[in-house]
């Protein structure tokens, strides 16, 4: 992403701001309204590319104290330690307010992010420029605006739906909230609009693509097949398909090293389905320093903000390759500046760990990227939607074992129904750990992990490792309370909050 991209987010919202004016101000015909700005492909461009910066949102440190949105989704499923917060701890312990920063930080920043898709959604098919390239940014637009719903109807359930761009004299200006059903229904809808425009199959600059657009489509339709919405077997049916699209299309491989996930050299490519970008120079962020242990890293910082907990580590099964060292997570490492300093510590994330920035020849610049979905959950998506419709079979196993096989693990074969959803529910569990994928795993399932069993319990009930309960009220965050202050259509509060 060039310095466009941010400079667009700024320029939308100051024409967002300038729609409503003084009718004693004389009219200025060189300023730059809405109406003269969406004329151009290039202009329509610009606008695509201010979507996406408020992605970057995941990964803001919330008050400068080794906070984000990023790691504080990590922190109610109970596998995580950290540096030392009461917030922290108090989102480990379900014991947060509606007022803490985090969900207002989120809520406002997608809303953003759907604002200035709205605004590019209804501007841009008014403009005279190849209708083929129009469709494919529309695609992007259709895309981000989905992406973002997904994330929130998910996180606050029941929230305003808005469609359209909002100015002060809009009957929606104090939006109220729209049910989980119709959110749904306009993220399906905007996906299949996506995964229809002409983009192209893969992205290898960070964009929207076909790819994308097919992957979140399943990993939306295996959400809506369980809690809150509970659509069931036809549900799992249209994620199986749509994820069977992705697998046998060709669209994405498995790396054959665990490094390419956190380098630069392989961003955007491969197993990476859809990031959110990061170049040095241009936008960085603290993600190594968030899992850095005290004393390794050449960045400001080390925060051990976010620090896998050992009975999580040792979940694994014997031999698993994922837990050598230096692969998902590592134990030692030099202290920087040192060559023969060997320093020992519990398990940290070694799975973000920019070495090209924070290693011994690292440049201090951290521009790793923060990825949303990768080829791997996909595959796990098809097993375990197909085995919900139809058991295990040749073809679900095989997606499976394509990521145990890298793992250096055996095949699974020979199991029912029910040990072939508990077995992949597992594989998520230590496949895509910490990617931000267990909260919402417990969302939809209302099963945690056990670690020391290797079964799933009730969400509810069950005591974790940290020797906490599920709170049921965190099942979703709350409305955050500056919004529900200033907009009381908001209200009711999510229970519990």
């Amino acid at each position: 992403m060039k310095n466009t991209l941010y400079f667009v987010s700024f320029l939308l919202l100051v024409l967002f701001s300038s729609c409503k004016k003084d009718f004693l101000t004389e009219e200025n015909k060189s300023a730059l309204t809405q109406e003269a700005y969406f004329t151009t492909a290039t202009q329509a461009s610009a606008a695509i590319a201010g979507i996406y910066p408020s992605l970057q949102t995941f990964t803001t440190e919330i008050e400068f104290r080794g906070d984000a949105v990023w790691s504080l989704i990590e922190m109610p499923a109970g596998h995580v330690t950290h540096g030392g917060s009461q917030y922290k701890e108090n989102t480990i312990t379900h014991t947060n307010s509606a007022n803490e920063p985090v969900y207002y930080t989120l809520w406002t920043g997608f809303y953003n992010g759907i604002s200035n898709a709205n605004l590019a959604i209804q501007r841009i098919p008014n403009i005279q420029m190849n209708e083929a390239a129009k469709k494919s940014l529309l695609g992007e637009a259709y895309f981000l605006r989905a992406l973002y719903y997904y994330y929130l109807v998910r996180l606050y359930g029941d929230i305003p739906l808005i469609t359209v761009p909002i100015n002060f004299s809009s009957a929606d200006l104090f939006p109220a909230r729209s049910t989980k059903e119709k959110i749904y229904e306009q993220i399906i809808s905007d996906l299949q609009y996506a995964e229809n425009s002409g983009l192209p199959k893969v992205d290898k600059t960070g964009k929207a693509s076909t790819g994308a657009a097919k992957s979140l489509l399943s990993s939306v339709y295996l959400t809506m097949a369980g809690y809150p919405l509970n659509k069931g077997i036809p549900y799992f049916t249209l994620a199986a398909s749509k994820a069977k699209e992705v697998i046998d299309g060709n669209y994405y491989t498995l790396f054959d090293n665990y490094q390419y996930l956190h380098d630069r050299a392989h961003k955007n490519l491969d197993e990476h389905i859809f990031q959110v970008q990061y170049l040095a120079g241009v936008k960085t962020n603290r993600i190594t320093e968030f899992i850095s242990p005290k004393g390794i890293s050449k960045l400001t910082s080390d925060l051990n903000a976010v620090s896998p907990i050992p009975e999580f580590v040792n979940s694994y099964e014997l031999n698993d390759k994922r837990v050598k060292q230096k692969q998902f997570y590592f134990t030692e490492d030099y202290a920087v500046g040192s060559t023969t300093n060997l320093l020992k510590f519990p398990p940290a994330l070694y799975k973000f760990y920019l070495e090209e920035a924070a290693g011994a020849k690292g440049d201090l610049n951290s521009d790793e990227n923060w990825t949303l979905l990768r080829y791997s959950e996909v595959l796990l998506i098809y097993a375990e939607s197909s085995n919900e419709v139809e058991g295990p079979t040749v073809n679900n196993y095989a997606q499976v074992n394509k990521i145990r096989a890298r793992a250096a693990l055996p095949n699974l074969q020979g199991l029912k129904k029910d040990e072939f959803r508990t077995a992949i529910w597992r594989e998520r569990y230590h496949e895509l750990a910490y990617e931000n994928k267990s909260f919402f795993d417990i969302q939809r399932t209302r099963k945690v992990y056990n670690l020391k069993t290797g079964n799933f319990e009730d969400a509810l009930t069950y005591v974790n490792e940290l020797g906490y309960k599920f709170n049921a009220d965190y099942l979703l965050w709350p409305i955050p309370q500056k919004e529900i202050d200033a907009n009381p259509n908001l209200k009711p509060q999510n229970p519990g909050w």
